[in-house]
């Protein structure tokens, strides 16, 4: 009698079990919160790992784990975590794991495009079990926002000799909504819903990233109803659905919080002339690029940071194409009919958006006698063989801004290492000393004024061709309830969602 009873429990269970079904175009390489640089990873460790901080849905930074925060003096914050939260293993989390997530961010020998977000820590020490006290060096713009980063077990990786190699990454041990069930290369993603959560097991027992390597296979997989939730391009949100499609999604359109830019290396003699990078953005005609590629859903980006954000210095107009004066400025830098700029541009596979935008680039800079050679690779190769190494002559990649800007990881000097973000060897030593000022600025308007000169300075240079901003076009199934689209998207109270079973 017993087992017929646990057998109606299970089939009960399985009947009424749901999976929220995503996709996902490239694997992730370390799913690793503080190593998790490129999207994918970032896409899946979100659910795998909490910070002692974390970002409401109005932006306000709120506890995460930590129980309550505060600041005693300007430089010194006080975090109190929450007791009972576990890891997927079912050891508690204590203030020790976070003093050894700061440590690890720390050591030289992780490499961490993160680590300079830590320079003004004078110190971390644990009080108690679950009480933290952090010192900085000075008042710091992000003494919060730091603190977001998922937190690392000290109990399992405390004798790992080299995390960047560590079977962690692949088999991650996190505190987060979902652990993760199966991993493969270029292969689906399976998540299952963590019981034990610390706000409460989610709604939604399983979360399967299936892996579509282009946005054409994603959107049939959306027509035929595989997929809850994904994102649409310009061209299919505008040409390619019909009625029956709008019954079974909801369509949420915002302004997307990143930009796609063409980078040059500048290491290279070709791109050190700034008459060349000036030639080449004149010879650009961005909003043709923005016309053809989103139809009404991107605009044209002008600078490093965000219109609408304390950054953006609207006295920057956008830069209108000027073929005359492109083709002076590279005849004055030596170059002609008989000696034209010749140069690589290298992006990304499984994204159309991007191979479409290299195209037009390769077709308007033609116009003034510049020759672009189009080189598309797979993410994992172009990360590991192009990007990290810097070998490349110009690269087409887009840049997620979180919601408080900071110029440092891409535009300080000193993010020139390995395993940092400014890949193009980009350096001024005004900018520099803006952006360390910057740092140490707590007044939100005088902050603002340093960073509207960053952002001048920086549009003056020329490191990037600055090309567009998209829109965020998200599709979600009408089946899944308790959604609640914010400006910062919607996955914020994804814990919340339930999903309708039709069988």
């Amino acid at each position: 009698m017993k087992k017929i009873i646990l057998l109606i429990l299970f089939s009960f269970n399985f009947l009424f079990a749901s999976t929220l079904n995503l996709s996902i175009s490239s694997s992730p390489s370390r799913l690793n919160p503080i190593l998790s640089n490129d999207s994918a990873s970032s896409q899946i460790s979100q659910w795998l790992f909490n910070g002692l901080l974390k970002y409401d849905k109005h932006g306000n930074i709120v506890s995460d784990i930590a129980k309550k925060f505060y600041f005693q003096t300007d430089t010194k914050l006080i975090i109190e975590l929450k007791q009972g939260v576990l890891w997927h293993d079912g050891v508690e989390v204590t203030a020790k794991d976070a003093l050894f997530t700061y440590e690890t961010i720390k050591n030289p020998k992780v490499y961490t495009s993160i680590a300079s977000n830590y320079k003004k820590v004078k110190s971390v020490e644990v009080l108690d079990k679950y009480k933290l006290q952090i010192e900085y060096k000075e008042p710091y713009f992000k003494a919060l926002e730091i603190w977001l980063i998922g937190l690392l077990p000290y109990h399992l990786l405390k004798d790992e000799k080299d995390l960047m190699t560590s079977k962690f990454n692949k088999n991650p041990i996190g505190t987060g909504p979902y652990k993760l069930n199966s991993l493969k290369n270029s292969s689906d993603i399976v998540l299952n819903a963590n019981e034990k959560y610390f706000e409460g097991k989610p709604k939604i027992d399983k979360i399967h990233y299936k892996f579509y390597p282009d946005t054409t296979t994603s959107f049939l997989m959306l027509k035929q109803q595989k997929l809850d939730v994904s994102s649409l391009t310009p061209i299919q949100i505008d040409r390619q659905v019909n009625k029956e499609f709008y019954k079974n999604y909801q369509i949420i359109e915002e302004p997307a919080f990143s930009y796609t830019y063409m980078a040059f290396n500048l290491k290279n003699k070709k791109f050190q002339d700034i008459k060349v990078r000036k030639a080449l953005s004149l010879a650009i005609n961005r909003q043709e690029m923005v016309d053809i590629l989103f139809f009404g859903h991107g605009k044209v980006c002008n600078g490093p940071f965000l219109p609408g954000t304390f950054a953006y210095d609207e006295s920057i107009k956008p830069i209108k194409q000027d073929i005359k004066k492109a083709k002076e400025l590279l005849k004055e830098a030596g170059y002609d009919k008989n000696n034209p700029l010749e140069f690589e541009l290298t992006t990304n596979t499984g994204n159309d958006i991007r191979i479409n935008a290299a195209q037009i680039l390769q077709h308007q800079l033609k116009k003034v006698g510049v020759k672009v050679k189009i080189r598309v690779l797979e993410w994992q190769a172009f990360l590991n063989t192009v990007v990290h190494p810097r070998k490349f002559e110009t690269l087409l990649l887009a840049w997620s801004l979180p919601l408080m800007p900071d110029a440092y990881p891409i535009w300080h000097s000193n993010s020139q290492e390995i395993g940092r973000f400014n890949f193009t060897s980009y350096k001024n030593k005004e900018l520099d000393e803006l952006i360390e000022k910057g740092a140490k600025t707590i007044n939100k308007k005088e902050l603002s004024k340093i960073y509207k000169k960053i952002f001048r300075q920086i549009t003056n240079d020329l490191p990037y061709l600055f090309l567009f901003i998209p829109n965020s076009i998200t599709v979600v199934n009408k089946d899944i309830k308790n959604i609640e689209p914010t400006f910062l998207g919607i996955m914020h109270n994804q814990i919340h969602w339930e999903k309708i079973n039709k069988e």
